[in-house]
């Protein structure tokens, strides 16, 4: 049974790959990463989405927490309750799991970074926030923050050392956290393998 996972763009590499290394019958229904920076964006485009391919598939799965909507994602999901959704408020969470609690009340001004942060972070972060344009303004934007966390789905030294880089230019130390896919990918099993429980 095949099923259409609509993701975000933030997740597409990682949830290809685990698509790939489970032998999931499932496609992948990009929405754009860079929605992150406009939240209102989300659930328009979702549905968006599902109206596109709800007749295709057997199955959809909407691989998204909130991220930002204030709960726009799941009211307009309302609509649709044949349409199944990956639980969790964000990425962070997904892959931290419980941990990222943890983290948060450890130091709440915790500037987070995945896998793919690292990879976008000149256009999906300095380019859409205009830090390429008006430098001044990473004061204003990170003043609250106190450190970096970087939580490394993949631990390549070439994402620990892009991570390092950011950290200094937004002068913060950082903090590394191999995460692997974590709760992404015990859910999404979860999801499409009945027989698995979280773990």
């Amino acid at each position: 049974m095949t099923a259409g996972l609509i993701i975000c763009g933030a997740l597409a590499r990682e949830v290809r790959d685990l698509v790939q290394k489970n032998n999931w019958g499932a496609e992948l229904i990009g929405v754009p990463a860079v929605d992150h920076m406009f939240p209102e964006r989300i659930a328009p485009h979702v549905k968006e989405r599902i109206q596109q391919h709800k007749d295709r598939y057997q199955r959809l799965i909407v691989v998204y927490g909130d991220c930002g909507t204030k709960g726009a994602l799941d009211e307009m999901l309302r609509e649709y309750p044949e349409v199944e959704q990956l639980t969790g408020p964000h990425c962070y969470e997904f892959y931290g799991g419980e941990k990222f609690q943890e983290w948060m009340e450890e130091e709440p001004g915790s500037y987070f970074l995945t896998d793919f942060m690292v990879r976008t972070f000149e256009g999906l972060i300095k380019k859409s926030m205009g830090l390429d344009r008006f430098p001044d303004l990473k004061k204003d934007y990170f003043r609250n923050y106190r450190r970096v966390v970087f939580l490394t789905q993949t631990n390549k030294t070439e994402y620990r050392q892009r991570a390092e880089e950011i950290a200094e230019y937004l002068g913060l130390p950082l903090t590394v956290k191999p995460t692997g896919y974590g709760k992404l990918e015990t859910r999404l099993r979860k999801l499409l393998n009945d027989d698995v429980q979280e773990g």
